[in-house]
């Protein structure tokens, strides 16, 4: 019989989270603690929560994301799963996020200065600057009419030169294209 822990009711308000995905037989015999009104569903245990949700990203006052299994689940709902001490504090006028990219699938993301991975290269900055950050590398990830103006061999190579200055300095896209 699971042991009924719930968290206090404001402790998930502004704050940042990585869900990792989990299959369906990571909850069972877990009782449903809450479902909010868009249908999510919460399962509370003390090493962290169980999220069963069908969206992810910007929720209400809190950035909750979920990292997928591969290969992915077929399943629009996911399960999510994150230990307590992986919510982070958000707010928009500290410098929490960095960004990271991930070159070989061509995926760009914002992380948490907290997450135990950041090795403190990468530039903070709050998560408005972050957000038009992540837009311009997703950008050069994802169009090529940029390069045009370029003298360029590989434009794998020019796309990783000018993502990398946009996440380790803080350099304007406009000043990085001018000196390369």
């Amino acid at each position: 019989m699971q042991k009924n822990f719930k968290p206090h009711p404001n402790s998930f308000k502004n704050t940042f989270c990585v869900f990792n995905e989990v299959l369906p037989d990571q909850i069972e015999g877990l009782k449903k603690q809450f479902e909010s009104k868009a249908g999510s569903s919460y399962y509370y245990t003390e090493a962290g929560m169980y999220r069963v949700s069908n969206h992810w990203g910007r929720l209400a006052n809190s950035k909750w994301r979920l990292l997928a299994l591969e290969p992915e689940t077929d399943s629009k709902t996911k399960i999510g799963f994150a230990a307590w001490e992986e919510f982070y504090t958000d707010n928009a006028e500290e410098k929490l996020y960095y960004i990271e990219a991930d070159f070989d699938k061509n995926l760009a993301n914002y992380q948490h200065k907290n997450n135990p991975a950041y090795d403190g290269k990468a530039i903070l900055r709050t998560s408005f600057e972050t957000t038009k950050r992540l837009k311009q590398i997703r950008n050069l990830q994802q169009l090529t009419s940029w390069a045009k103006h370029f003298d360029y061999d590989d434009i794998d190579d020019l796309r990783k030169q000018i993502i990398n200055e946009l996440i380790f300095t803080e350099k304007t896209l406009e000043q990085i294209k001018r000196e390369v």
